[in-house]
């Protein structure tokens, strides 16, 4: 397989990542729905009244408390795609497409890539059968290392769809994906490049190994039953079912992934999570349990089309490499 494992992975990566770019961006909005927002030039002085002391002190001053902060109104998918086209326009559904590229480029191709040798490294030469364990395993692998590779893509792309939803003089205005990686750098050092990559390889290992070992499985057993030949309707079905398993498992590590490395880091200031950990805790303290699901309708409504046209692609660019 070698090379051209990556090279089909690659090609059936961008061509997913790009078809589906609006159902992820609308995806990450809802994930940072109910997140405490920057505010800006608070007011450090609350508000004082003078009181009437009735031990003869004379008048002094008391704090006003503050109002309650008004309630967040939580959007649907369709409500929050609305909303973005009607304030932002059209083309702010495709903001961050080039970081989408630049991470199905670096992320996905290598997972896909690499799982392909894991299979036919792994692979009994006997029986030809490749067990769900090593399925699972390879998964495991090769989305890490994916990852880890993919990761500063991975951090643009989450900046460039979240800041439509920032007041206009806090917003990064990044010009494309080199843009944001190289301000990045300048602003935050290099580091901040693999910001929540911890969350990002978890999240990868756990869709790759769902998604890639799920699609094989389901796939296998449904030509070894004879439900139906090995054709569209049978990559169509696997698939779907695929990116369902993949979006329950990834869902609650993808909330925390989004909002770490979403969060504004300022010089002299706190930030607003110490890491995932933190970030998790505060999430379900400030919002419940059920948080952690925040965006599933668009992550599974993103997920299923992803990986239908993922691996339909595949299965098409594989048609046409085969004799290469």
């Amino acid at each position: 397989m070698g090379a051209k494992g990556f090279v089909e992975g690659g090609i059936a990566s961008i061509v997913a990542g790009c078809s589906t770019h609006p159902l992820d961006l609308i995806k990450v909005r809802m994930q940072l729905q109910g997140e405490s927002a920057p505010v800006a030039n608070p007011n450090p002085n609350p508000a004082l009244r003078p009181a009437f002391a009735y031990n003869g002190g004379g008048a002094t001053t008391v704090a006003m408390p503050h109002p309650p902060p008004p309630a967040v109104v939580r959007s649907g998918p369709v409500s929050v795609g609305v909303k973005i086209f009607q304030t932002e326009g059209v083309a702010a559904l495709f903001s961050g497409i080039s970081a989408t590229v630049l991470r199905q480029t670096l992320y996905s191709t290598t997972r896909m890539g690499l799982y392909e040798i894991f299979r036919e490294k792994w692979t009994d030469r006997n029986t030809g059968k490749f067990s769900l364990t090593r399925k699972i395993t390879a998964g495991l692998l090769a989305g890490g290392i994916g990852a880890a590779v993919g990761n500063p893509a991975d951090v643009a792309m989450v900046r460039m769809q979240a800041d439509g939803r920032l007041p206009v003089a806090q917003r990064r205005n990044y010009k494309g994906v080199a843009d944001a990686i190289a301000r990045m750098v300048k602003q935050e050092g290099v580091t901040s490049l693999w910001r929540g990559s911890s969350l990002t390889v978890n999240r990868a290992m756990i869709v790759t190994a769902s998604q890639l070992a799920s699609y094989d499985q389901i796939k296998e057993t449904i030509l070894k039953n004879g439900v139906m030949a090995d054709g569209l309707g049978t990559h169509v079905t696997a698939s779907f079912a695929a990116g369902f398993v993949a979006a329950v498992a990834s869902n609650p590590v993808d909330v925390i992934k989004t909002r770490v490395m979403n969060m504004r880091v300022e010089e002299g200031v706190a930030p607003p999570y110490k890491g995932a950990v933190d970030c998790a805790v505060k999430t379900v303290r400030a919002e419940g349990p059920m948080a952690l699901y925040k965006g599933f309708i668009p992550t599974i409504s993103r997920q299923g089309p992803f990986t239908v046209v993922l691996f339909v692609t595949l299965e098409q660019v594989r048609k046409i490499l085969k004799d290469f």
